[in-house]
């Protein structure tokens, strides 16, 4: 706004060729436009793939349908982990739990019964149920809470906070800079149409107009190439947390080995026999109301015929269990934990919770079944009459991509709700290091400082529950630790919501691909390897040209204090400033921002590097240029429009210097930057040859004299970068072959 205003007041009062920089700054917003568009394009196609969608009973049949099909008067089933898609009265409840955070904040899971009512927006956490729709689309509570539901769960990003200060910075810095400006003027009684000049010149060189513009160009291409990649990211600075992980907690099912499970054993107890095990397992699959994929697995494995159910209490994941009450008979499957299982039986067990499956105890009993409370263990009086062995298998690319993360320095969690043993041996298998014995998660300490301590030693839990995963990922952020939790079911969804950056499977639960900032569409887990080394390019760039942007404020500070305070006259015009940012800043800074890099990327003390590098850097460019102003108008006795041509030639220079100096420490770009900043000096001295572009920006020829003050200038300025910090000289890689000599060798 400040540069719209600035550009006005120059059609107005003064050149219209000084308000030039409106139209590179309406290019720039176009661009930015565009690429916003682009990004927004993939992002909707992608999106199409993991929308939520209902399944409403229409003519005695269930139907899936997309929500906005859904009509009022539908009857809509849910599901554990299904989104409610319209507010409406439930008829049906099994148990069902359902999850209103968005809507109120409320953590815990809210029981819900037949007559209840349930709204849009709020997920199914356990159990099922079914609801006749009395709202939808626009009419439901969710949309009149014009989306509050999903601000709580995402504040802006270290760099946006960053970009925040910076900019109320630099803003309160041209308060008091301006007034000192308008007294020198007003002292000096300089011509009205050269005061506008001038304080227009002073205030376009210290807003930095392009970087805000320049983070979010940057964000929506690297967004773009995450969609190509197979991931939906649902907020934009997801590409910033992605390039600052240094912990990813991992989901063990679904995420380290495939969503399906297949049955692998049925061990009966002693004494009982292996058909009778089997049919118990056959009918309570295909009889339960409430689907999983244990169930669906056992029911594939295990075939039987439905029966009517009398009662049920669905799986949930702090209680690790479920069962059924059919044929007044009560058949419960869950952790062998929950009961006393004979010695060998025991031991099978073990041994098959080792080796990496999943072990499921069965017990049976004429006992009353009702649904508990959520921690509730089974119903006493059971008999465990044998265990069911389940397999799961590594995804094709789960080693290549834990070894990836592991390379980079990413430390890896395993946190499960099954057995630790189970999850340890996958863990191993997967190629994370087992740090110390796998923790079991019911055994958490109490104490934060405790908790702190335990998940910094080891890497892997089991029999973790919801609300622990949850807390070791706070234990984790409360080290300063930048924590990346990716899974895939309701269990995970606490866990999500704490972390920094939650990651959901594309076909996991809609509830967890509700919450996430990141959903894998496509190629599952391996696709977040890439996805890192894509943020963190785009970050190392953004913190190398952020540098150029506020080193050209600190220049204009600079000249205000110096110059301007003086009744020299000012060494540029504003159109010496467009000039001289096109080839310092906007070509290098869009070709930089986007292009292939190396080296560190710090999210820490941000502000703090870029004061570092930009204070010494601009005040030594404004050394130089005002040194040569004052050299050429004074000394050599130019006239204005030569003098600002050395000066502009100086910024120029100067300016492209800074460019090698930031790249001059990677090996793949530091010459080719270094050719692009000769090419753009050289398309510079071009443009001061041409006599219309000449007449223009009101520049000279560059005659021998201009050529060597603005060397003497631009030798000064560089002199004083080098005694200021040696990270000011430029090292470029040498060829094959060559050695730089080595310090304090004779």
């Amino acid at each position: 706004m400040t540069l719209v205003i600035a550009g006005v007041v120059t059609l107005v009062f003064a050149d219209w060729r000084d308000a030039v920089f409106l139209a590179i700054l309406l290019l720039n917003a176009g661009i930015g436009i565009g690429q916003e568009a682009r990004a927004k394009a993939s992002l909707d196609r992608l999106a199409a793939l993991v929308a939520p969608r209902a399944t409403v009973v229409r003519d005695g049949r269930p139907v899936v349908v997309d929500v906005p099909r859904v009509v009022v008067g539908d009857l809509v089933t849910v599901g554990a982990g299904d989104q409610v898609v319209a507010d409406g009265r439930l008829v049906r409840s099994d148990g069902l739990g359902v999850d209103e955070s968005i809507l109120t904040g409320e953590a815990e899971p809210v029981a819900r019964a037949a007559g209840d009512e349930v709204r849009a927006g709020s997920f199914a956490a356990e159990g099922s149920g079914a609801y006749v729709a009395t709202a939808v689309g626009a009419d439901t509570y969710a949309e009149r809470l014009v989306g509050e539901a999903r601000e709580f769960r995402h504040p802006r990003s270290p760099l946006e906070r960053a970009l925040d200060r910076l900019i109320l910075i630099l803003g309160v810095s041209m308060i008091p800079l301006g007034l000192l400006l308008a007294w020198s003027l007003i002292e000096q009684d300089v011509a009205f149409r050269e005061s506008v000049a001038t304080a227009v010149a002073a205030v376009v060189t210290l807003v930095p107009e392009g970087l805000v513009l320049l983070v979010g160009v940057t964000y929506a291409v690297a967004t773009l190439r995450m969609t190509r990649r197979g991931a939906l990211a649902q907020q934009l600075n997801a590409v910033e947390s992605l390039a600052s992980v240094d912990v990813i907690c991992l989901d063990k099912t679904g995420t380290l080995t495939e969503e399906g499970l297949r049955v692998e054993a049925v061990v009966a107890a002693p004494g009982v026999d292996d058909g009778e095990l089997s049919t118990l397992l056959g009918r309570l699959a295909a009889s339960a109301p409430d689907r999983n994929a244990t169930l669906d697995a056992v029911g594939h494995g295990i075939p039987g015929v439905a029966e009517p159910v009398e009662a049920a209490v669905p799986f949930a994941s702090r209680r690790r269990w479920s069962g059924l009450r059919i044929g007044g008979r009560t058949i419960v499957m869950g952790a062998p934990e929950h009961f006393t299982l004979p010695d060998g039986l025991a031991a099978r067990a073990g041994d098959e919770a080792a080796a990496g499956r999943r072990v499921l105890a069965v017990a049976t009993g004429d006992v009353p079944l009702a649904l508990p409370d959520p921690d509730a263990p089974p119903p006493a009086g059971l008999t465990p009459i044998g265990i069911v062995v389940l397999a799961e298998e590594l995804r094709p690319d789960t080693r290549e991509t834990i070894a990836f993360l592991r390379e980079d320095g990413i430390d890896l969690k395993v946190i499960s709700g099954d057995a630790p043993a189970t999850v340890a041996a996958i863990a191993a298998d997967a190629g994370v290091p087992v740090l110390g014995d796998p923790v079991d998660g019911r055994d958490l300490p109490p104490g934060d400082a405790e908790l702190r301590e335990l998940v910094a030693s080891r890497s892997v839990i089991g029999r973790i529950s919801p609300d622990g995963k949850k807390r070791v990922v706070e234990a984790l952020a409360a080290q300063g630790r930048h924590v990346v939790m990716v899974g895939d079911g309701v269990n995970d969804v606490p866990a999500l919501k704490a972390a920094r950056l939650a990651i959901a499977q594309g076909s996991g639960s809609q509830m967890a691909r509700g919450i996430a900032d990141l959903v894998l569409v496509r190629d599952g887990f391996a696709s977040v390897p890439p996805m890192i080394r894509e943020g963190r390019k785009v970050m190392r760039n953004l913190q190398r040209v952020a540098k150029l942007f506020v080193a050209k404020s600190v220049l204009a500070a600079f000249l205000i204090l110096t110059v301007g305070l003086s009744s020299e006259s000012y060494p540029f015009l504003p159109r010496h400033l467009t000039l001289a940012s096109f080839f310092t800043i906007g070509v290098p800074a869009f070709v930089l921002a986007l292009a292939p890099s190396t080296g560190p990327w710090r999210p820490a003390g941000f502000l703090r590097d870029l004061a570092r590098f930009a204070i010494p850097a601009g005040t030594a460019i404004g050394l130089g240029v005002v040194a040569s102003f004052l050299m050429s108008l004074n000394l050599i006795d130019m006239d204005p429009v030569r003098a600002r041509t050395v000066a502009t030639t100086v910024l120029v220079t100067t300016g492209l210097y800074l460019v090698v100096v930031l790249e001059s420490g990677s090996r793949a770009r530091g010459w080719s930057v270094t050719a692009l900043c000769v090419g753009l000096l050289a398309l510079y001295l071009v443009v001061l040859t041409l006599p219309g572009w000449r007449d223009f920006f009101e520049v000279a020829s560059p005659d021998p004299a201009i050529l060597l003050c603005a060397a003497a200038g631009s030798a000064l300025a560089m002199g004083g970068l080098a005694l200021t910090d040696e990270r000011f000289i430029p090292r470029l890689p040498l060829p094959e072959g060559w050695r730089r000599p080595t310090a304090g060798r004779r």
